[in-house]
């Protein structure tokens, strides 16, 4: 997530790619704890912008409860973000200041930049300090149009149930994707990444935000105007090239919902080391229509011209020659890779591409929640108190 408008030459072949990684030992966030009495320091980053502005007003809502509730043991503090790959910068330096949890308050645009802010050149900002600090903790208040990674979990986008979690403090691992290249920065993901008709789709629904849910429609429809399928070669698991003809969107899942609640990935599982790979051939946009209720409620999978399965990597290269290919990751548009190999508002990809899913996750991560099976929990440019903190 590099300045927009720079193009960056790439090779033919984009791979997508899982490894498993070395877990750390488990640590409990102790917020509710007696073992400890020093007081945590939970950083909220906020996107005040997200949902048309509903997250800000939503958050200033949200602040008083959130000093009752948390203010006698923890340090409250919050950064709202001005713009994109703020949260990013915001994350790392909490991080680098030994703060106990990042959480993001927003949808999954600003949950996939609070995950890539726990890394830095290809390793987690954690592992790069001179001195040892205490281990980081990802949450999340899922206010954002889609909250698509919270739906996993059942979650709902109730701020005071949020918060609860938060306070429970409990962590467990989640796995984590990369997107990565010989030649360019690694780029994270922690629900779906996604290429064609789908990423297409995503891009566009970004400009019908207004719409709410309904914006991701709107956009899957917009984005089959001109659609091309593809022929495509797809390597599992580092094994033989497979070619599949008439390629409509390629979707690798961390977690189960993309799109506003399309259960695009409904056997994905984040603690699992594995992404589930659901691919779409020959999808015309009477069949998107038709078949909309299955990709919502995660049938879709019993439809002609859908597979999927379970794998470690994916590696996938275009081999038709014609138009471009759109990326996405965790809803944000990626690039375009078109027939001359040039990828625009991007980061630089060139070389192989990867997916890959980091079970080391962000060290950190999503609290297990006994009520509600999993919970996650949050925290972070400089920190600011909240008012009367």
């Amino acid at each position: 997530m590099v300045a927009s408008g720079r193009g960056i030459s790439m090779v033919h072949t984009m791979v997508f790619r899982s490894e498993l990684q070395p877990m750390t030992p488990e640590r409990f966030l102790g917020i509710d704890s007696s073992s400890s009495s020093r007081r945590k320091d939970l950083v909220f980053i906020v996107n005040p912008q997200g949902a048309n502005g509903r997250t800000g007003r939503e958050w200033r809502k949200l602040v008083p409860y959130l000093k009752s509730r948390l203010g006698k043991d923890c340090n409250i503090c919050e950064s709202l973000t001005s713009g994109p790959c703020h949260a990013i910068d915001i994350t790392r330096e909490a991080i680098r200041e030994g703060a106990d949890a990042v959480i993001a308050v927003g949808g999954d645009g600003t949950l996939h930049e609070v995950v890539n802010g726990f890394f830095w050149a290809g390793k987690p900002v954690a592992s790069q300090m001179n001195e040892s600090t205490r281990s980081t903790a990802l949450g999340l208040i899922p206010l954002g149009t889609g909250s698509d990674f919270a739906r996993t979990f059942g979650w709902k986008n109730d701020p005071c149930e949020a918060v609860e979690r938060v306070a429970r403090g409990l962590r467990s691992k989640i796995d984590v994707g990369v997107i990565s290249g010989e030649s360019c920065e690694n780029h994270y993901f922690i629900n779906i990444a996604d290429i064609h008709l789908s990423a297409k789709a995503g891009f566009h629904a970004a400009r019908y935000k207004r719409f709410g849910k309904l914006c991701y429609v709107i956009g899957a429809l917009q984005g089959f105007m001109g659609h091309q399928n593809k022929d495509m070669r797809i390597k599992f698991n580092e094994g033989e090239w497979v070619t599949c003809p008439k390629v409509t969107a390629i979707c690798a899942g961390n977690a189960k919902y993309f799109g506003g609640g399309m259960k695009i990935t409904p056997n994905a599982d984040p603690f699992t080391g594995n992404l589930e790979v659901v691919i779409l051939q020959d999808f015309k946009w009477y069949d998107f229509v038709l078949k909309l209720h299955k990709l919502y409620n995660g049938t879709h999978l019993s439809v002609k011209n859908v597979s999927t399965r379970r794998v470690l990597s994916i590696e996938v290269e275009d081999i038709s020659g014609k138009g471009g290919i759109y990326i996405q990751s965790d809803g944000e548009h990626l690039g375009v890779r078109s027939h001359n190999f040039e990828l625009e508002m991007g980061r630089e990809f060139s070389g192989h591409h990867s997916l890959r899913k980091l079970l080391r996750g962000l060290w950190n991560l999503l609290e297990i929640g006994e009520a509600e099976g999993q919970e996650l929990l949050i925290m972070p440019q400089l920190w600011r108190p909240c008012k009367g903190a």
